[in-house]
Parts: C-alpha cells; sequence; structure tokens
C-alpha cells in the first residue's frame, strides 16, 4: 500500500513542540511522509518572556510551492494547517489547497483554525479580528476535517456554547459551513475536573445524518502549549488508519494526549521540585519520551455515541 504524503503548513520553533514541530514526528511514526512549510520560525513560542524570529510572506511560501509544482512533486493525499496570523498569507493557502484539490480530487485538508482559547473563564483571540471573516468565508468552505476548540466553535457560529445541545448545534452549523467532519477538541462543559470534546461525522446511512460523539477526558492542571498541533496531527493519522470508524480513532486520539500531557506534567513537576509551578519550558512535550504511546495508544477514554 503506497504511504499517504502530507503537506504541513504551519509555524516552527528551534526549541520546543508547537506547529510543525509537534505535529510532524507524530505523523511520521504512524507511517505518513510529511513535506512541510514554516510559516514562521522562531526562537521558542510566544509564551516565553523573550522570542524572536522570521515570518514567511506570501512571495515566499509561493516560491516555494512554485519550485515544487516545477519538479512535479505537489500530489498529497492530506494538508494540514494551523497557526497563521496573517490575512494575505491565509488567503495564499486557500489558493494552494484549492489547486492541489484540483490535481486531487480526494484530497483531504485537515484544518485547525487556531485564534484562539479561553483562560479564567474569558475568551481571546490572539490572531488578528480580520482573520476571522477569511476562516469563515473562504478556507472553512474548503476544509474536510476542522479541529475548533470551545472558544473557536463560538467566533465561527457566532454563539454561546454553554451545554451539550449548544455545542451539537454550534457543531451542525460548522457541517452547513463545509466540513464532513467537525470536532469541538475541548470544552469547559466537564465541570472542574474534566474536559469534554465532541466529534461529529457526517452519515447518510440508515437515514442517520450524522455520527455524533462525545468523549470525556480527564482535566490536565498545567498550560501545555503545542498540543492542539498535536491533537490535529492524531486526528488526521487516526481518521485516516480508521476510516469508518471515528469512535476509535478518537479514542485513539485522546488516549494518545492524554498519555503525552500527563508524563509531561509529571517530568516538569520533577523538574522544578515540590511547591514550584512549572513555567513553559519545563512544560514543553515530552514527544520524543512518548513514542510507544504515540504509535501503539493504550485506551484510556471510551467514547459514546450520541
Amino acid at each position: 500500500m503506497e504511504t499517504c504524503r502530507v503537506l504541513s503548513i504551519q509555524s516552527h520553533v528551534v526549541r520546543g513542540y508547537v506547529g510543525n514541530r509537534s505535529a510532524v514526528f507524530p505523523l511520521q511514526l504512524l507511517g505518513f511522509e510529511v513535506d512541510f512549510i514554516n510559516s514562521v520560525q522562531f526562537s521558542n513560542h510566544t509564551g516565553y518572556p523573550h522570542w524572536k524570529g522570521q515570518v514567511l510572506n506570501c512571495a515566499e511560501i509561493e516560491e516555494l510551492y512554485e519550485t515544487l509544482k516545477k519538479n512535479n512533486v505537489i500530489h498529497y493525499d492530506y494538508v494540514l494547517t494551523g497557526y497563521c496570523r496573517d490575512r494575505d498569507m491565509l488567503r495564499k493557502m486557500v489558493e494552494i489547497i484549492k489547486e492541489l484539490k484540483q490535481r486531487n480530487p480526494k484530497l483531504i485538508f485537515v484544518c485547525d483554525p487556531v485564534m484562539g482559547d479561553t483562560w479564567d473563564g474569558e475568551g481571546k483571540m490572539y490572531v488578528p479580528k480580520e482573520l476571522l471573516p477569511v476562516y469563515k468565508n473562504e478556507v472553512i468552505p474548503i476544509a474536510d476535517i476542522l479541529t475548533p476548540n470551545q472558544f473557536e466553535a463560538e467566533l465561527l457560529t457566532d454563539s454561546k456554547i454553554t451545554n451539550e445541545s449548544e455545542a451539537l448545534t454550534s457543531i451542525s452549523k460548522l457541517h452547513e459551513l463545509g466540513p464532513s467532519t467537525v470536532v469541538i477538541s475541548s470544552s469547559s462543559l466537564g465541570g472542574v475536573n474534566s474536559l469534554i470534546g465532541y466529534g461529529s461525522r457526517r452519515n447518510n446511512n440508515n437515514g442517520i445524518k450524522y455520527q455524533q460523539i462525545r468523549l470525556v477526558m480527564n482535566l490536565i492542571d498545567a498550560a501545555f502549549v503545542g498540543s492542539g498541533d498535536l491533537f490535529a496531527a492524531l486526528l488526521l493519522a487516526w481518521t485516516h488508519l480508521h476510516p469508518d470508524n471515528l469512535k476509535i480513532a478518537l479514542e485513539k486520539v485522546i488516549s494518545t494526549m492524554q498519555h503525552i500531557l500527563k508524563r509531561t506534567k509529571a517530568a516538569a513537576d520533577t523538574q522544578v521540585g515540590p511547591g514550584k509551578k512549572a513555567t513553559f519550558s519545563d512544560l514543553e512535550l515530552r514527544l520524543i519520551q512518548s513514542k510507544k504511546d504515540i504509535e501503539e495508544p493504550e485506551l484510556c477514554v471510551e467514547a459514546v455515541n450520541l
């Protein structure tokens, strides 16, 4: 069986695991060939006190893409996108993905619409607000798999999510925009100690329009960066490996995440010592140490069909 090839357009850091540093290694372990374009190259992620680096502009990404095209090496099975903070760059990515879909109509575009998150009960965008309509009107309509968090799903549907019914309504609205698979990677509906994720896939079998799934996972009390990038990459991999079983795919994704985050938190706690708070540098994801969990995750969560 021919190996699938992924084009991943995301950020890159020299130190730590966010963007392509978080996504490429797990995809390779799970058998995918990955070509990647670094939309930015920073010393470290921007949660640190200091960071420096370069941002790829539209002319530069076009130069890379056009040269690959001249070499006739742009047949991809998947495109994966993540953090982007420039409107013109986002639109250039849309142009590229549309052309790749013309070349391979079976191409699957996995979009993590990285725009913001919730801290201390308050949602906050960390990209310019001008990107929201571009995501809504240009990016989401060509996406096949969409992985917003709760705050991003609220932004994209212009509605609040305070209970499960509202979460499923939000997912239905996102389906209507285009994607056949929508996964809200995490929500605060689980209370103090848990997070709840929701997955939904178009399914016209037996007259059932959507296969919808709920996943409850333990809340690991730490501020991890790069976990969303890891989630999207794992979802790409496991939905490919289990194309007809969203339930088991999500169980493997979340179980892998739980193992990695717990290992990361335990290592950070050991590193800083009793009574001290771990910093971002202490909490960089332990991906290398989690190789076995990525390849063969032991299931520790069970999804529920709704």
